[in-house]
């Protein structure tokens, strides 16, 4: 493993400043109460905090990335001890020649020359914090990690939500051309209002869908203009009834969600059967729940065979995908069936 590889994260300095002054006040009050004596409490502290941060710093930025984080941990063992144990021998020779002959007051008796004790007692000490502001590290690594990978995901999920959200038949714009094609041959009056129902389809698709969520009368509207253009590739072979109840207004739900069920009644119900077809979508606002209901024929083929998975189709397993990564369980409930030759959706979806 290269140092390259090794991911550090750094903390801004001025929580190092704040970490660090908070720790030396709350010790020198500490020590100075329980000696009774502030000045050399303050004495000892200015001496021992630099000892304290050079054992904290080696620890979190030299020992574990090198040795923890290459499971190098017998080594890293060893490299803890012998620091704390040499910058031990330090803290004892600066506090002999520079505060007090007496090293270690609080201990049992009055010492002026190293012991085993002292040294022990010492080193714990020193263990103690940088135990504890490894903890700390630690904890923000953590929670930096996490935040990095629910970061991860959520773009994930975006870019997934946003390949399903495309998924609308690129056939229907082709077939859709060949009709405005046709229509402008022979210079029909219906020329400028199909380029026109097009022309906000496809902008809705572009530049309406990019949020997560859209108002639900937009949604109407765009399958509305859905409509007004298949009506024009099906002439009167095709009659769609489209019923709307409750208030719309102030509801939002996931762009061209919807959609797909409606492209999914045309392709596999009036694309594929011979003859009138009848379609029928309905919309109900109750309180915040949407009930939508589309029933569309079967297929022939898919009525003889009694198979509803080939009726859905790969556009209804993406709506599935999509309820599932942008709702909550109980927010949604959809129902898919077959009875009498005909296939039905019913979704109920929370939209206010």
């Amino acid at each position: 493993m290269n140092t390259d590889d090794i991911k550090v994260y750094r903390i801004p300095w001025h929580y190092h400043v704040i970490f660090w002054i908070i720790y030396f006040l709350f010790n020198t009050f500490r020590w100075g109460s329980y000696f009774n004596d502030y000045v050399y409490s303050l004495k000892t502290n200015l001496l021992g905090f630099p000892i304290h941060m050079t054992l904290c710093y080696l620890n979190i930025f030299v020992l574990m990335p090198f040795l923890i984080y290459r499971k190098k941990y017998f080594l890293y063992v060893v490299s803890v001890i012998t620091a704390i144990f040499i910058m031990v021998m330090i803290k004892f020779n600066l506090t002999y020649l520079l505060i007090s002959h007496n090293v270690w007051p609080e201990g049992p008796k009055p010492i002026d020359t190293l012991s085993l004790n002292y040294t022990i007692d010492m080193m714990i000490g020193e263990l103690y914090v940088v135990a504890f502001v490894a903890a700390i590290k630690i904890t923000l690594d953590f929670l930096k990690e996490h935040r990095r990978v629910s970061d991860l995901e959520k773009v994930q999920l975006q870019t997934e939500l946003l390949f399903l959200k495309n998924q609308i038949s690129p056939h229907f714009f082709f077939n859709t051309l060949n009709n405005i094609y046709s229509l402008a041959v022979v210079q029909s009056k219906k020329t400028p209002r199909i380029i026109l129902k097009l022309s906000e389809l496809m902008r809705y698709l572009l530049y309406e869908t990019r949020n997560p969520r859209q108002s639900l009368e937009n949604e109407i509207l765009c399958i509305q203009n859905y409509l007004d253009l298949e009506r024009v590739r099906h002439s009167e072979a095709l009659e769609v009834n489209v019923d709307i109840s409750g208030d719309i207004r102030d509801k939002e739900i996931a762009p061209i969600l919807l959609l797909t069920f409606v492209e999914n009644a045309f392709k596999h119900g009036a694309n594929k059967n011979i003859g009138n077809v009848k379609i029928n979508i309905k919309f109900k606002i109750v309180d915040d729940f949407l009930y939508f209901s589309i029933t569309n024929p079967m297929p022939i083929v898919t009525v003889h065979k009694d198979n509803l998975k080939q009726s859905s189709g790969i556009g209804l397993e993406n709506v599935k995908k999509r309820l599932e990564l942008g709702y909550h369980k109980n927010d949604y409930d959809l129902k898919l069936k077959s009875k009498k030759n005909k296939f039905i959706v019913k979704l109920k979806i929370k939209v206010g």
